[in-house]
């Protein structure tokens, strides 16, 4: 793992996977989520294919810089979303998805890296379709998976799904651990796995536990509003990638990512949720490789 400076303003925390002479595919993890949430084996079996695999946290998570002099209060923040005072939601949040599209553009520049596919995850899709469509002549393929286009109507998560993503959770390291298997809610229902959500909030907290940052990647998702305009423009090779069984960004996100999009492809995946269940890495990892073929 390595930390390098992307912007006057923002270091993220990197590491990459396989022969930097073959493709590079940038992975971009969603909201909350540190790098690891991409599993190390995961990212071992994409560059066994011919792939040199990139995996980061974004700003305001895990090691990378975090924007501790802009503290938000989420009350206030959904109060005034909900109240539709929206001078006041932007008074409180000091970046956009644009701005975090530009630092993964930046880690590319600071790698030496002119052109890559970008894969992004939930809000890490909304990052990754940002990334095209501010900067296409980067971005060789787009890879769109379990993310939504900012319309309010589409990709709703269940109650819930809202109620758990909106929980707070415990600060004591074993009561964090536990509150993980909440997330069973939207997995796989197959497949999900409490054990490896334990895991992998174990292996988080122990790395760089840091909830502060989460608001603040909130307010920039919900305040960057609908790229659907735009993605009707957008003429970057795309697949879109959908778990039928997802509750928290419901399918017609996926669907409508597709279908805004020209000549994009959408795969649509029984038994997955939001998440990437061991089982069905074959089946991502051939879809990602096929695209960037």
């Amino acid at each position: 793992m390595s930390i390098i400076a992307v912007s006057p303003e923002v270091s993220l925390a990197y590491e990459t996977f396989g022969d930097p002479a073959d493709p590079p595919v940038l992975l971009v993890m969603g909201f909350g989520a540190q790098m690891i949430a991409w599993h190390e084996d995961f990212c071992r079996m994409l560059a066994d294919r011919g792939r040199y695999v990139i995996r980061y946290d974004n700003r305001d998570c895990g090691l990378s810089t975090r924007f501790t002099d802009h503290p938000v209060d989420m009350g206030a923040f959904i109060a005034a979303v909900s109240a539709g005072d929206i001078p006041a939601a932007l008074a409180m949040v000091p970046y956009r998805l644009t701005d975090m599209a530009d630092d993964g553009l930046g880690l590319l520049t600071a790698l030496g890296i002119e052109r890559a596919h970008v894969v992004g995850a939930s809000m890490g899709g909304m990052i990754a379709q940002t990334m095209a469509l501010s900067a296409p002549e980067r971005v060789l393929t787009l890879t769109s998976m379990m993310s939504s286009t900012g319309e309010s109507e589409y990709g709703r998560p269940s109650p819930e799904a809202q109620a758990v993503l909106f929980a707070p959770k415990p600060t004591d390291r074993e009561a964090y651990i536990a509150a993980a298997e909440r997330e069973l809610v939207w997995a796989s229902r197959r497949y999900g796995d409490a054990t490896a959500l334990r895991e992998l909030a174990a292996a988080g907290y122990d790395r760089a536990y840091y909830p502060a940052g989460i608001g603040r990647q909130l307010g920039a998702m919900i305040l960057s509003g609908s790229r659907a305009d735009a993605l009707r423009e957008l003429r970057v090779p795309t697949l879109v990638i959908h778990g039928l069984d997802d509750t928290l960004i419901d399918p017609s996100g996926g669907r409508r990512t597709a279908s805004l999009i020209p000549d994009a492809d959408l795969l649509l995946l029984p038994d997955m949720g939001h998440d990437r269940p061991r089982e069905l890495w074959p089946a991502l990892i051939d879809a990602v490789v096929t695209h960037t073929g």
